[in-house]
């Protein structure tokens, strides 16, 4: 297993660094705000376009002038704020359930900034965050790095999943959930933000531009050499029984 391990870190290092290259690393952080609306934004985005998250989460903030504003106010004025989103009825009960349930923890009037995550070992801070009602490992990864914590936890989206699947950096049943702790471990402890954060979105980049969901473009792949998937994809096929190609 330590043997299996090596291998397959020494690999994630070896991607990492031609996939830097091919897409441009390092790559500029797209959001600047406060770990609680990084937050919000990132439960947002589930299962929903990038545009049309950034939509939900522009007219949420234009229609409520305060988190607390948001958490006060009837359902279905959230949810029609959120209504780009996917499933906005779903996620307007369920962002100010959040938003409860972090006032309630920080025993304020308002929900807190989340400000003092940055003082806790990313474990911690994690764990903090997934405790809540909602919040799974992939938006608390998000809710650290992305925001202006800066802080070296790497979310794992549907894109950095697939890519990793077939590069054998993690086992074919692993979800993207269970991903997050196996895929970090493959990486230097002492990286920090900004390389956790071009390796996501090196990999996430790679998904959305080469590895695609369906026919993906293996002809073209700067790491195909390193990719089981996409060898026997690209290697002739033996006939079938009944002569079929």
């Amino acid at each position: 297993m330590a043997t299996d391990f090596t291998v397959r870190q020494a690999k994630a290092l070896l991607v990492h660094a031609r996939l830097c290259a091919e897409y441009g690393a390092p790559f500029p952080f797209f959001s600047t705000k406060d770990p609680l609306s990084e937050l919000v934004s990132a439960l947002l985005s589930h299962r929903t376009k990038n545009a049309d998250s950034h939509r939900a989460y522009q007219t949420l903030r234009a229609t409520f002038p305060t988190w607390e504003a948001v958490l006060e106010a009837p359902a279905e004025d959230v949810q029609h704020a959120i209504r780009a989103c996917t499933w906005p009825e779903q996620k307007a009960p369920r962002i100010q359930a959040v938003l409860r349930e972090i006032r309630e923890r920080c025993g304020t009037k308002v929900p807190c900034s989340l400000d003092f995550l940055a003082e806790m070992p990313i474990p911690e801070a994690r764990a903090w965050l997934e405790s809540i009602s909602g919040v799974g490992p992939k938006t608390s990864a998000a809710t650290l790095l992305f925001s202006s914590l800066r802080i070296p936890a790497m979310p794992v989206d549907s894109h950095h999943h697939r890519v990793a699947q077939r590069l054998a950096l993690i086992g074919p049943k692993v979800g993207e959930g269970p991903a997050h702790k196996m895929l970090e471990a493959l990486l230097p402890p002492n990286w920090d933000a900004q390389q956790v954060y071009d390796h996501h979105e090196a990999l996430m980049f790679h998904g959305q531009k080469c590895c695609y969901f369906h026919a993906p473009a293996c002809g073209r792949c700067v790491v195909l050499d390193q990719c089981p998937f996409g060898q026997a994809r690209v290697s002739p096929r033996a006939p079938t029984l009944f002569g079929e190609a």
